[in-house]
Formats: C-alpha cells, sequence, structure tokens
C-alpha cells in the first residue's frame, strides 16, 4: 500500500489521489464549511496559507515548483467568463477559513480543488499541519481499501471481472501443459514444477516460492488464484504454445520422448518470441503497481515497472464493477459450465 515517503515519492501521492473512493471519505473526515465551484470544494491559496500558518509566499513558492502536478491533480488557474463567475459566487459565500472578498478588477486566479489541496499536504515537507493531513490520508486510503476488499487484498484479483475467466482459461491450458509434459518428456514428476518456474521466471523474474514468500501466501493458498487476469492470460499462452510445440516434435521425432537439453531450447525460443514481448512488459507494470498499491507487497526485480495506478483500476477492483468471485460464479454459471466441457474433451 501507501509507504510514509509521501513527500519524496509521486507514484505513492498519486496513488492515493487516484483513488476516489478514499479520496471521498477523506473530504467527509475533513467537513469543511467551504465554497463549492462546479461540484467541487475550492480553496484560494490565502486560505490554504491560514490552514497550513504558513505565509501566502510559501504556498506560491509550492505553486511554482510543483506547478505541474498541482495542476494535474486539480489545481486551476481562472481568467474571463468563468473568474468572472468564480468571483462573483465566492463573495456571496462565507466558509471555515474565508478571507474576504476577491476584488472584482482581479483579472487571473489560481484556485485550488480537495485533491490539489491534499496533494499540497503530501508535498509539504516541515509543517505540523501537513503532518496530521498526511496521517489522516494514509489511515482512510489504507482503510478503504480493505473495507473494499472485504478485509483483506490477498485475493483483490479476484475482483476483477475477466479474473474468473482468465483463471478457467488457464486450467485448462495448464493441463495441456501438464499433459504434454507427461506423455512427451522424459523424467518424473520434479519436470512439473521445473518448467512452471521457468515460464513464472520469462513473465515475472520470480520462481513460484518467491512469489508466495512475498505475497505471504499460507500453505493452503494456491499461487494461481491470487494472480491478475493479465497474467494468468500470459502464463496460458506461454503454456498453451509450450505443449503444442512439445507434441509436434515428439510426433517429429518419430515418438520419441524430448529430453529437457530440448525442453530448454523450445522454452529459450518462447522467452526470446518478439510476439511475447509487450505482453510480458504489460503484465510485469501491471502486477508490479497493483501489488505495491493494493497488497503493500514489493517484487524487488519487478520495481522498476512500478508506476502509478491509473483511476480505472480503482474502478476495476473496489468499484461497482468488482464482486467478490462467489458472486461472480453465480452470475457465469452457464458459461462456467460450457467452459468446463470444453476443458473435459
Amino acid at each position: 500500500m501507501v509507504k510514509n515517503e509521501l513527500i519524496e515519492n509521486k507514484i505513492d501521492r498519486q496513488n492515493i489521489l487516484n483513488n476516489e473512493y478514499a479520496i471521498a471519505e477523506i473530504e467527509k473526515a475533513f467537513a469543511f464549511n467551504s465554497f463549492y465551484f462546479d461540484g467541487k470544494i475550492r480553496f484560494l491559496k490565502e486560505e490554504l496559507a491560514q490552514f497550513f500558518e504558513v505565509d501566502v509566499r510559501t504556498i506560491e513558492r509550492y505553486i511554482e515548483r510543483y506547478n505541474k502536478e498541482l495542476a494535474e491533480n486539480g489545481y486551476e488557474i481562472l481568467r474571463g467568463q468563468r473568474l468572472k463567475s468564480f468571483i462573483e459566487q465566492y463573495n456571496n459565500h462565507g466558509t471555515d477559513i474565508g478571507v474576504g472578498t476577491i476584488p472584482k478588477k482581479t483579472s487571473i486566479l489560481g484556485i485550488f480543488d480537495f485533491r490539489s489541496f491534499l496533494d499540497l499536504s503530501m508535498l509539504f515537507s516541515d509543517n505540523e499541519r501537513a503532518k496530521i493531513v498526511r496521517q489522516i490520508v494514509l489511515d482512510i486510503s489504507i482503510d478503504t481499501i480493505n473495507k473494499k476488499a472485504g478485509g483483506s487484498t490477498k485475493y483483490i484479483n479476484q475482483r476483477d471481472e475477466d479474473f474468473l475467466m482468465s483463471w478457467y482459461t488457464s486450467e485448462n491450458c495448464r493441463k495441456e501443459f501438464t499433459n504434454a509434459l507427461n506423455k512427451y518428456v522424459i523424467g518424473g514428476k520434479s519436470k512439473y514444477p521445473i518448467y512452471t518456474d521457468k515460464i513464472y521466471t520469462i513473465i515475472f523474474k520470480e520462481k513460484a516460492q518467491k512469489y508466495r514468500q512475498i505475497l505471504k501466501l499460507e500453505a493452503k493458498d494456491k499461487t494461481r488464484d491470487t494472480m491478475y487476469s493479465e497474467v494468468l492470460d500470459l502464463i496460458a499462452g506461454f503454456e498453451l504454445g509450450f505443449a503444442k510445440q512439445i507434441e509436434n516434435i515428439y510426433i517429429s521425432n518419430n515418438n520419441t520422448k524430448l529430453t529437457f537439453i530440448e525442453l530448454d531450447k523450445l522454452i529459450n525460443e518462447l522467452e526470446n518470441n518478439p510476439f511475447f514481448t509487450p505482453l510480458i512488459e504489460k503484465a510485469r507494470k501491471k502486477m508490479a503497481s497493483r501489488d505495491y498499491q493494493f497488497r503493500d507487497a514489493l517484487h524487488p526485480e519487478l520495481a522498476e515497472y512500478i508506476s502509478t495506478l491509473p483511476v480505472d483500476d480503482y474502478e476495476r477492483f473496489l468499484g461497482e464493477k468488482s464482486m467478490e468471485l462467489l458472486e461472480r460464479i453465480k452470475e457465469n454459471q452457464d458459461v462456467l459450465k460450457r467452459l468446463k466441457e470444453e476443458g473435459d474433451k
């Protein structure tokens, strides 16, 4: 989840600000009697100077230094008719931290909304009020994700509407993969985890055991039950492609079982297939970024892939479209029955 280094880490700041569910709860907690314009709470720099108990020039310095980030999160410069409308409405409204009236002759004016106010709070380094705001933001953000995920984020991946279909497809491809290893490759049962780990390492640079350690999975937890749909889809593609190639080589070699040397050569070819490159990059980015934010889990080998989660991901895993797996199964019983029948053929 979110780390304490909010001042230094833009990814952590933006992950909070992109979580609209947490922002709504944080705004309720502050309960400002403030001025609303275009449906959003608004602040002037003078009001924020009062709130943080600093001079206006301090606020201006932060605006100058972090202008791009603040603008991306709701800070706005008003001009023309929009400014005129704002001044007229503001001057007729009292607030908790009002600073009087705005001169009608004002030709340009910068205003903050609630998100840009929070962003500024996370940017302030040595300010006691900002520290209090940051702690409230952290507590509510963590609490909101846990509540939306049903108390635990271990299986938050299953709330995605795409998860169930990806999981079933992956199970069927897994069966093809293990059958091919059993029928067409020399050796005993050790080959299954060995070549599963090789595929995992290609896709997300970790063996199964390392992945389980990072997510703190218990013995009863199934590894793939915790994976995102994009990762499952890619694993399914690798395993199915691998299985078909193994079978084809077995047939072309007069039904002679493949050696591990031949198998390693095959998997190296799959790894270097440019078709998979963009899919691997996408899966790594989504897995690393989502686990960092939702599960407070850092995959060291994927650290360079961590980026800010888009707003859509919060809707996908926490919003109206997300639901518990059992609900999803009930909703898709007919489809799942068909998939099972196809997998049993």
